[in-house]
């Protein structure tokens, strides 16, 4: 089985990186392949909004933007499992995350929202600083991948007082991803 992780933290060292990586471990030491796609490191360029909302995405299923949009949705497609972190930026996802979720979500809509319904998802808001607004940042990233279509298979949120628990629990979470 295959685990793709996204990481939208301009810091890939940092705890939002930290969390998915954590997560693979767990998965690779079931034997499941995993990669890890830092978001911040990709061209992905706002929606456009073309044809008044009803462009191409929504006619195709397609985005006419160029740019890595396409390439990451294929490694989504091709997975069997999607970990999506964000950091969590004034109670609220990364402005990275909302870009390329806008997007994936405008090309789904042609969809139907069912290509990801046979796919698992896990979702971390990781708080670096205070801690605040790590709830309410998870609960928009669930919203996506909720209309998205993906089957949770865990919710998280994680902070610097409490990542001593949570990041040995993601490691496990990865190994039973797919039990």
């Amino acid at each position: 089985m295959k685990v793709l992780a996204i990481q939208s933290s301009p810091n890939s060292d940092g705890l939002t990186a930290t969390t998915a990586k954590k997560f693979l471990e767990g998965a690779q030491s079931m034997g499941h392949e995993t990669e890890l796609i830092n978001l911040n490191d990709q061209v992905i360029k706002k929606c456009k909004a073309c044809d008044g909302g009803w462009g191409q995405c929504r006619r195709e299923g397609t985005c006419i933007l160029e740019d890595d949009f396409q390439a990451i949705r294929e490694k989504i497609d091709g997975a069997d499992a999607l970990l999506f972190a964000t950091p969590v930026y004034w109670w609220d996802i990364s402005e990275s995350s909302k870009t390329f979720l806008d997007r994936l979500r405008r090309c789904e809509t042609h969809f139907g929202f069912e290509r990801y319904k046979d796919k698992v998802s896990v979702g971390i808001a990781a708080a670096g600083g205070s801690g605040n607004g790590a709830a309410r940042a998870l609960y928009l990233l669930e919203e996506y991948l909720k209309r998205l279509g993906f089957k949770a298979f865990d919710l998280v949120t994680i902070t610097q007082r409490n990542k001593g628990h949570k990041l040995p629990m993601l490691v496990e979470a990865g190994k039973r991803v797919f039990s």
